[in-house]
């Protein structure tokens, strides 16, 4: 493959709410443009782009692929995406690279969910949208000028256009052309090709509405521009030809095209918009970084030094791990050294490889502007930067979601603790959206994702890549246990049997603290009662309790504690006797002061259509939850709500079936507060016929 100036690429990730067709665009696009000879299949696992076997099985996109086609002279480097959210870190790591994104739309569903995710991710990212109304050969397809007004009511009434479709449903293959006006016919056998003749009748009048409607567009993206409008009345083509690139990059307007995937209508006329007015590289020649005392500074293009940003890793089988960059300056080709300043090491780039789904071509070069992948970098992760050492900078990273949903991991088999450990450490860094951490408080290995779907995939994944077989589990939740009033205990702990005996008395009075301050121990011991020496030694009983916990197993806080008297033996009296009687009147004076337990409370927010809205408080109500208030997002509402972390063990999969799978939240801890007797005496009543069992 040649190398392309930056003027000539264009990245673009292609993005939208599951089943909405972004993989058959793909395949079009390919097609289309002579890269494939047929399309692919999803149900057949046969497509360029869904080639893992975890996507053949379950006929989704799990991971963002990687493609690439030419169309009049220019680089398309094509990114798809996982629709379903809970694959979300993909299609982020796609958006952070690419200069502009293609969302894409049901024709029978319209905007959805997911759409709002994507589209939101590309505006934190400061990239232009290009949107494709997909699927107008469908049977259930929506009324097109209803799917234009839906958009319009999302995201803005600069939506616009540049073609329709002429004869939407089974039988589509024409669409009016709003640049050209003209009628565009399609051949039937999904090739792609089309006949071109001018727009009449009626198809003419709405051509030059539109046509007329994007010039107003691009005019008032432009004061020299708008100058002319008005001075003539309106632009001439060359002006409009000349002033669409820079609206769509101000979004002065978004375009809006109309497609059939499966039967490749519409696509010819996509990549020419593409290749001619989308983004390059070159509308971004300076991004922002921090260099290694902190400053912020620039990445420019047209540099000489290399500086490249990872955005995707993954392990493939007799391959090894695939590091998959965006190059910003400079050039690389094989045997390049660069360094890794979020690893501070240098790494040496191997092999480097265009992508076309699966298949790897190797190049001698890749330019500035280009995306890429290289294999067997010693210790570079997603999001790390590489550049030329004199540059040590750090390119901005991702921010990804947090997980809302847990749960806790069950080895099947023994002697597989490494396999594990390994295998969720590296998963972890292929995917940041998945978390792991060994919890010492509950005992357990709790993982996080996205949802049920992705923790599926990645128990396969651990099973498949690393031959370590787990099985989830309801998580133990890290309630804790405190006080609600004063209150103390004379305990003496006296043994004797034989030889040298055990002898020690605590007297100590026990308060509630603040809420999240911990265990305060003090002392108030006068006169000779009892040896200083021994304050530590029931310090460590008391904190022995508090780690064990009394009422139900679980930790205690919130309290503070002081040691003020008690009793000694000039002989028996010794360490292990104080730390036995103070754990020992520690719980004593516990269980007079009221006891309590806490439940942490997490904050949700949960975005729906608005059909589903009481379905959705009521369920929420029915988890003791509290709702806090609610925002509008076009149709779908924001609920913010405070519910009990016991209450939400797959909620995400309550949610989705709540809503037919148009329903996501996310979650995050707020804080501890005193849980209902009633629920308190059940928790109790289960850690003593665990204890029982055991």
């Amino acid at each position: 493959m040649k190398s392309y100036e930056p003027a000539d690429i264009r990245n673009f990730a292609i993005v939208g709410h599951q089943a909405s067709g972004k993989t058959m665009l793909c395949e079009a696009m390919l097609l289309t443009s002579g890269k494939i000879n047929r399309l692919g299949n999803i149900a057949e696992g046969s497509t360029v782009s869904d080639y893992h076997a975890s996507e053949k099985e379950r006929q989704i996109s799990v991971h963002a692929s990687l493609m690439h086609t030419e169309w009049l002279d220019k680089k398309c480097n094509i990114i798809d995406t996982p629709g379903y959210l809970d694959f979300i870190s993909e299609g982020l790591g796609a958006l952070r690279v690419g200069d502009f994104a293609l969302v894409v739309i049901n024709a029978a569903s319209g905007v959805e969910l997911g759409t709002h995710q994507v589209w939101e991710y590309a505006t934190r990212y400061k990239i232009p949208k290009f949107i494709v109304i997909n699927g107008l050969d469908k049977e259930h397809a929506r009324n097109f000028d209803e799917l234009i007004a839906e958009l319009r009511s999302h995201f803005g009434n600069n939506i616009q256009p540049m073609n329709v479709p002429v004869n939407p449903g089974p039988q589509f293959n024409q669409v009016l052309d709003a640049m050209r006006l003209s009628v565009s016919t399609y051949a039937q056998d999904g090739s792609g090709k089309f006949d071109e003749k001018p727009a009449e009748g009626e198809w003419k009048d709405k051509a030059r509405e539109l046509h007329q409607q994007i010039i107003e567009y691009v005019a008032e993206g432009d004061e020299s521009l708008m100058e002319k409008f008005f001075e003539n009345d309106g632009l001439s083509e060359d002006d409009l030809r000349d002033g669409l690139h820079a609206a769509i990059q101000a979004e002065t307007f978004i375009p809006v095209f109309t497609t059939s995937a499966t039967k490749c209508v519409g696509i010819a006329r996509l990549l020419d918009i593409i290749a001619k007015y989308g983004s390059s590289p070159v509308d971004r020649k300076i991004v922002e970084a921090v260099d290694a005392s902190g400053t912020d500074c620039e990445v420019k293009l047209d540099s000489d030094k290399p500086c490249f940003y990872v955005w995707k890793t993954i392990s493939e089988p007799h391959v090894g791990e695939l590091s998959f960059f965006r190059l910003y300056s400079g050039s690389i080709q094989p045997g390049t050294e660069l360094y890794n300043s979020d690893r501070k090491l240098n790494e040496k780039v191997g092999p480097v490889f265009a992508m076309q789904g699966h298949e790897r071509m190797a190049v001698d070069r890749l330019g500035a502007g280009d995306i890429g992948v290289t294999v067997k970098l010693k210790d570079t992760h997603t999001g790390n930067t590489l550049c030329n050492p004199a540059l040590a900078l750090t390119l901005p990273k991702v921010i990804y979601p947090t997980p809302n949903i847990h749960a806790a991991i069950r080895i099947k088999n023994k002697g597989d603790e490494e396999k594990v450990g390994e295998g969720l450490s590296t998963l972890h860094e292929e995917d940041p959206t998945f978390i792991y951490r060994n919890d010492p408080e509950i005992h357990q290995t709790i993982i996080g994702g996205q949802g049920e779907l992705h923790l599926e995939v990645i128990i396969s994944r651990l099973k498949r890549r690393f031959g370590a077989d787990i099985e989830l589990m309801e998580p133990r939740i890290p309630f804790r246990e405190t006080i609600r009033s004063k209150g103390e205990s004379k305990y003496r702990h006296k043994k004797q049997s034989g030889g040298a005996g055990q002898f020690a008395e605590v007297w100590m009075r026990i308060e509630p603290k603040e809420r999240d301050s911990g265990v305060e121990f003090t002392e108030s011991l006068v006169g000779q009662n009892v040896d200083r020496v021994f304050v530590p030694s029931v310090e460590k009983g008391v904190n022995s309790a508090c780690e064990e916990g009394i009422l139900a197993g679980y930790k205690v806080t919130d309290i503070k504690i002081d040691f003020y008297d008690g009793k000694m033996h000039p002989v028996d009296s010794k360490d292990v006797a104080f730390q036995i009687a103070g754990k020992a009147a520690f719980k004593e004076a516990f269980m007079a002061a009221k006891p309590v337990m806490l439940e942490p409370i997490y904050n949700i927010t949960v975005k729906v259509p608005d059909e589903f809205m009481g379905d959705v408080i009521g369920d929420i109500s029915s988890r003791r939850g509290k709702i806090s208030g609610m925002d509008t997002e076009g149709t779908f509402q924001a609920i913010n709500a405070q519910v009990p972390q016991m209450e939400l063990y797959r909620y995400s999969t309550t949610l989705r079936s709540l809503t037919g799978g148009r329903g996501m939240h996310s979650e995050s801890f707020s804080h501890y507060e005193e849980m209902p007797r009633d629920i308190m005496q059940k928790v109790i009543k289960a850690a003593e016929d665990a204890k029982e069992t055991k």
